[in-house]
């Protein structure tokens, strides 16, 4: 399969160029001096924009210490202060939970919300009740499939199939044969659709193993006894980035050798791509995700704005290699990739 290549690989999709208030200069020095410009008035606390003062309610599925959600929140929390926006986070791996922390979003009038749908039969109710009380919503990284039956204005990630299509893609390449895809999150419908995407291009045999993902001693119990007990296996795909390091553990104690691949990126994981400890890492840029979610709502209090043409605007996926990590690690390290 030919691939082009700019730095990364971008594999399954292309990916959407978001234009917005947040990009601009045409030249390397124009493009410079807005930076430099945005930066200071970000030291002094200051907005890009004389728009005003609207409050964006986000809403994820994050569990306890997911970095993923760190990264997402940061492009958030910079697009907000750019853009004039209070911007408020609140998050509850369980559907209920999430849709009650919606309605609470809905209750405070906020003028703008965005929402994960990784258990979208939860949502739907509360979600399609924002919509009628004409609050906008933009929809992020999981339920781009749901997003537009739910009223919002447009759905911005990955698409999950894709990606875990280009997961199993990679596998052939590197000459896999059984591999374990490892979930971590009861009833998350993306998490299904990355295994089973894999699992439909890839030429060996891929199992699903589940694990409790609040449980780390658990996810690497579960994790090594497989590995011990099934010496074929010669790849386990983790299905985020704070997986994967427990997933290399529980291959050493096991004695096994299968590479450990992971979906998303952070500096753990560049790390693991640089040391050889992991094999390959899809990106699906969670900055990106949380910054633009931002910036559509406000281009569209704003101006109207509507992107994607009621197609979801995709971030990923991005195949990440050792060859590619130092070129990221900058980025990962201040907890934007």
């Amino acid at each position: 399969m030919a691939r082009a290549r700019t730095g990364v690989r971008v594999i399954g999709a292309v990916l959407a160029a978001v234009l917005g208030a947040s990009l601009v200069g045409c030249s390397s020095t124009g493009g410079k001096r807005a930076e430099d410009a945005r930066k200071a008035q970000a030291a002094a606390g200051k907005a890009a924009v004389s728009t005003p003062r609207w409050t964006f309610a986000m809403v994820t599925h994050s569990g306890d210490g997911d970095t993923f959600w760190d990264i997402v929140q940061k492009g958030a929390r910079e697009a907000a202060a750019k853009d004039n926006i209070n911007f408020l986070y609140s998050k509850s791996d369980e559907g209920q939970q999430q849709a009650q922390l919606v309605q609470a979003a809905i209750d405070k009038k906020v003028d703008g919300l965005i929402v994960t749908l990784a258990k979208p039969d939860a949502m739907k109710a509360v979600v399609t009740k924002a919509v009628a009380a004409g609050i906008p919503v933009v929809t992020v990284n999981s339920g781009s499939e749901q997003s537009k039956a739910y009223g919002a204005l447009t759905h911005i990630g990955q698409d999950e199939t894709i990606a875990g299509q280009a997961v199993g893609e990679e596998l052939n390449e590197r000459g896999r044969k059984k591999a374990l895809c490892v979930l971590h999150e009861q009833g998350n419908v993306g998490h299904e659709q990355r295994c089973a995407g894999a699992k439909s291009t890839f030429d060996g045999d891929m199992q699903n193993l589940y694990v409790d993902g609040t449980n780390m001693p658990d996810v690497q119990a579960t994790i090594e006894a497989k590995l011990q007990t099934d010496r074929s296996v010669d790849a386990v795909v983790t299905l985020g980035a704070p997986f994967a390091a427990t997933a290399v553990k529980a291959k050493r104690t096991a004695g096994s050798k299968a590479e450990i691949d992971t979906f998303d990126l952070n500096a753990k994981v560049v790390a693991g791509l640089e040391d050889d400890s992991l094999g390959f890492a899809v990106d699906q840029q969670p900055y990106l995700q949380g910054y633009e979610a931002v910036d559509l709502l406000w281009l569209y209090r704003y101006n109207a704005n509507v992107l994607g043409g009621g197609k979801p605007v995709l971030t990923g996926p991005q195949i990440i290699t050792k060859e590619d990590a130092a070129e990221l690690e900058d980025y990962t390290r201040r907890g934007t990739r």
